[in-house]
């Protein structure tokens, strides 16, 4: 569920998995207007769903709608999975917190999240997830930056002290002696603009990373590459976040294997 929902690339994850594991069922786009959330949720056990993902804008609006609330998500303050439980009741949870840092292990196996201090770019929903997924994993010290000072502020301050907060012209300066470089916004997506955002500071082995798979490599990920730093783009979190959404409706963790990056990677 989404507004707009067209541009997904889950059903081709889902259907892949429907397919491998000889399941009877689909995965549909199903475009829902906000005003009209809560009775498209309420319309899934009745239609037969197993559930559903969320993108935006839903994903922090759907929490207040479901029954229950994983402690994971609550902690995020979003869901992008729903679970239709035996009774009818709906479970809200967060796939994307593992999706993240999965997506960092699978391109370097040998990364940990207290290699040293991170550099986080962004603020809104995506970020809360990387956050929690960088804390979770062990990060030391994650120094948080956005275009809103303010909201910048308001989630370093709700995260606690592992977050520390950094003026938004102070970014250049934010990323000397990182180990890792998140930019969770839509800069450098196609259609937006450019993360507006210097290297030069940035440790030549410092792992970048940015959320957006469309483009596959955005306009910070080539200044980066170009440097010679390792990078990672956002198709491995969109894969391995639906990985365990596939687990809560089905039993089963499916595997990432060649033919369905294949398959996925034809969409662009």
């Amino acid at each position: 569920m989404g507004w707009p929902v067209a541009h997904s690339r889950s059903p081709v994850l889902h259907k892949h998995w429907i397919e491998h594991h000889g399941l009877r069922g689909d995965y549909v786009l199903l475009p829902v207007q906000p005003s009209h959330l809560e009775q498209a949720l309420r319309g899934l056990p009745v239609l037969g769903f197993a559930g559903c993902n969320l993108t935006i804008p839903h994903k922090v609006a759907a929490m207040a709608l479901v029954d229950h609330v994983d402690p994971l998500a609550r902690r995020v303050g979003a869901i992008n999975t729903v679970v239709v439980e035996e009774n009818g009741s709906l479970t809200g949870h967060n796939t994307d917190v593992f999706g993240f840092i999965q997506s960092l292990r699978d391109a370097q196996p040998r990364w940990q999240a207290d290699a040293g201090a991170i550099t986080v770019v962004g603020a809104g929903g995506a970020a809360r997830a990387v956050l929690v997924s960088l804390i979770d994993g062990g990060a030391k010290s994650i120094r948080l930056t956005n275009r809103s000072d303010a909201k910048a502020l308001d989630l370093a301050q709700e995260f606690g002290p592992v977050v520390q907060f950094v003026a938004w012209k102070e970014r250049h300066q934010a990323l000397s002696n990182v180990a890792l470089l998140v930019n969770t916004t839509n800069q450098g997506m196609q259609g937006e603009a450019a993360l507006a955002l210097e290297l030069d500071q940035l440790p030549p082995n410092a792992l970048v990373s940015d959320i957006i798979y469309v483009p596959m490599e955005t306009p910070l990920l080539a200044a980066a590459r170009k440097r010679g730093n390792p990078t990672v783009n956002g198709l491995g979190m969109l894969i391995n976040q639906a990985r365990p959404a596939f687990k809560f409706w089905f039993g089963q963790m499916p595997d990432i294997t060649p033919e369905l990056l294949t398959k996925v990677q034809a969409t662009f």
